[in-house]
């Protein structure tokens, strides 16, 4: 094992079979671990979203019990909505999947980018806030080495990610606990040390309404508390996350997702609405390098001596880590996103793929090069982040409750109590809508123009990307056809001498074509043609290799990757018998893995051993116009696995195939 091997294996872990029965309990979650892992986001969203909720109203404070009030409701409404998603698609019911299939591809597409920006910003703003609220602890003159703090927080958890699922989660499950734990402990206590308050709470909220009402009018204030609502929307974010994490959870996956909905809709709407009352309580008001959680912590344990000092403490570090956990929501779903859209053709293919620790490594990389580029641009600025994070979540919020909300219409007829169902989805779509439309006209100038520009960049992107890819398929249709006119083929196609031997005995000593093939397609069909036109008789024997990928499209259970593997032996199946057909020894070998050259590299001594006159042979497209565009679209690993097998001395040879 090489150095380099070796810093892996103890850095992210050694590889994961995929093919262990066991593999799937191994890094699936319960609703429990799910709740941290997925809903981690929402719950440390309170760190934030009650603040820009609280600091919107300026000095008409009290009007926050009707957005504490208006926020708990909502929670619910988008919770329920989203469980109705997640039993209607019980594989993964996302944003970009709910659209693809209920609305259309292209407006899936549009989701789905959405949700991508979304989990990078998810990213940025939890790291960014975590550290705001960890330096809350520390004097302003160390506030300089808030970013670099940032920064490096961010790079661990890129590490963390790529070791996997369930590893990333169990590590973090202590700090999730302290922080329910502290927080339950200290909104109870604010409660009941303030409990003869309540009258007086009352009074002060009708006072406060009235006197708004008279400085600027009924709809001015209405106005106004819509405003504090809609800057508050970051709390909400994390509910999309259950719904596009379900492949990740432990069977049966829809009633895990929906405990888990559950779990994180309460313990948010307990902590969003006991930390808003609780700023009236103690009457906090910003201070300078200290969020409002901050303050209100150390009011309440004022009278505490020592011992308030280490609650504070442990309970500001356990907001900084929480919101660190929170990131994972990003790394978790932002990935998956991304290799289903690529699967769709939307992005490069390569993005679906997995890595041996069976995380998608390249989404890792790329959410976490892309947050760190943001983290940096932006200066860790959570109130800047907050307002391109919220635009970006209720675009997907809204297409995903459309698309619900046409299904249950169509299917009016067909469906039981289908109106309940349309009714809690409208409802949904009527908020997120509303929602959307107010942070779009409200802080189009504060810097939401910025999230558009970029959304609407990466559609571009897509479209292009998208446009190619079917430009291709068009120009591999002619190599295609070989594939009828190998199934119609008799036994002259390649060999008009030769009779179709029953029992043909192979030749060890004889020269033998090792062709690796990745499916019984045109390419594979035409690099076989071009093997038997350019060396004639030379080979006796051909041995077909095919690597089954398991990459995020398919890696969804034990099931799949048998699915996968059946797929595979089909194919294999098929070139032997067509071969035989042509009066020619040929026998196919298959595996299923995450990596095609080190696969084809653990077979290859296989076959010299059997067959010591061996040649590896390969196809690779060539287009009419190479460039880099190009290079990064399609699969390349045929040269990959050619300078893999050169080093050990194999001969590899690669077939140009023009399209």
């Amino acid at each position: 094992m090489s150095i380099i091997q070796r810093i892996k294996n103890l850095v992210i872990g050694k590889s994961r079979n995929p093919q262990d029965s066991a593999i799937f309990h191994k890094i699936s979650l319960i609703a429990f671990f799910a709740w941290i892992g997925l809903g981690a986001d929402g719950l440390s969203s309170s760190c934030y979203g009650p603040q820009e909720a609280f600091l919107a109203l300026g000095a008409h404070t009290y009007l926050s019990i009707f957005v504490a009030l208006g926020t708990v409701l909502t929670i619910f409404i988008i919770s329920n909505s989203y469980s109705q998603i997640v039993e209607l698609f019980p594989g993964g019911g996302g944003g970009y999947l709910v659209a693809s299939k209920l609305l259309s591809p292209t407006l899936g597409m549009v989701s789905g980018c959405a949700l991508l920006i979304d989990y990078v910003l998810t990213i940025t703003v939890s790291i960014a806030s975590g550290a705001d609220a960890l330096f809350s602890l520390l004097p302003i003159q160390w506030h300089a080495y808030r970013l670099g703090f940032a920064i490096v927080v961010l790079m661990a958890l890129m590490v963390l990610n790529m070791r996997g699922v369930k590893e990333s989660v169990l590590a973090l499950t202590p700090i999730f606990i302290v922080f329910l734990i502290t927080h339950i402990f200290i909104i109870i206590y604010a409660f009941c040390k303030n409990s003869s308050n309540f009258g007086q709470l009352s009074a002060s909220t009708a006072g406060d309404l009235h006197n708004t009402v008279s400085q600027i009018g009924i709809w001015g204030t209405i106005f106004l508390v819509l405003k504090a609502y809609s800057m508050g929307a970051g709390t909400y974010t994390g509910i999309e996350a259950v719904s596009n994490g379900v492949p990740v959870l432990r069977e049966p996956k829809v009633q895990t997702a929906r405990h888990t909905m559950r779990y994180m809709a309460f313990s948010l709407s307990f902590v969003v609405l006991g930390l808003m009352v609780a700023y009236l309580f103690y009457n906090v008001h910003i201070q300078t390098g200290k969020t409002l959680n901050a303050i209100l912590f150390e009011q309440v344990t004022s009278g505490w001596g020592k011992s308030g000092f280490i609650f504070v403490l442990i309970i500001l570090l356990s907001e900084a880590t929480l919101l660190f956990v929170a990131a994972q929501t990003g790394f978790l779903d932002g990935p998956r996103v991304l290799a289903n859209m690529a699967n769709d053709r939307w992005f490069p293919t390569k993005f679906s793929t997995l890595s041996d620790r069976l995380v998608t490594q390249n989404g890792i990389l790329i959410m976490g090069v892309l947050a760190l580029i943001l983290m940096s641009v932006t200066g860790g600025s959570v109130r800047f982040l907050v307002v391109l994070y919220s635009i970006n979540v209720f675009i997907t919020f809204c297409l995903s409750q459309a698309g619900m909300v046409r299904h249950w219409w169509q299917m009016r007829s067909k469906i039981k109590g289908w109106f309940k169902k349309l009714f809690i989805n409208g409802l949904g779509l009527s908020l997120s809508a509303f929602i959307l439309v107010s942070m779009i006209v409200m802080k189009l100038n504060e810097g939401g123009w910025i999230t558009l520009f970029i959304t609407g960049a990466l559609i571009a992107v897509a479209l292009l990307i998208k446009r190619h890819y079917y430009q291709t398929a068009k120009l591999l249709h002619r190599l295609n056809n070989l594939v009828t006119v190998a199934e119609s083929a008799e036994d002259t196609l390649l060999n008009p001498m030769s009779n179709v031997a029953q029992d043909i005995k192979p030749d060890p000593k004889a020269k033998t074509a090792v062709l690796l093939v990745s499916g019984f397609n045109g390419i594979g069909l035409h690099t076989l043609f071009g093997i038997i036109r350019l060396f004639g008789g030379v080979f006796k024997n051909f041995v077909f290799v095919q690597i089954g990928i398991v990459d995020a499209g398919n890696f969804k259970g034990r099931d799949e990757v048998g699915r996968v593997e059946a797929e595979v032996k089909t194919d294999i199946t098929r070139y032997v018998k067509f071969m035989n057909k042509q009066g020619f020894y040929a026998e196919g070998i298959f595996e299923v893995g995450t990596d095609v050259v080190e696969e084809v590299s653990n077979i290859a001594p296989r076959v010299l051993k059997r067959f010591p006159n061996s040649v590896f042979f390969g196809g690779q497209l060539i287009f009419p116009q190479d460039s880099f565009a190009i290079r990064f679209l399609h699969n390349y690993t045929v040269f990959a696995m050619q300078k893999k097998l050169y080093r050990e001395g194999i001969p590899f040879v690669i077939l140009p195939i023009r399209v």
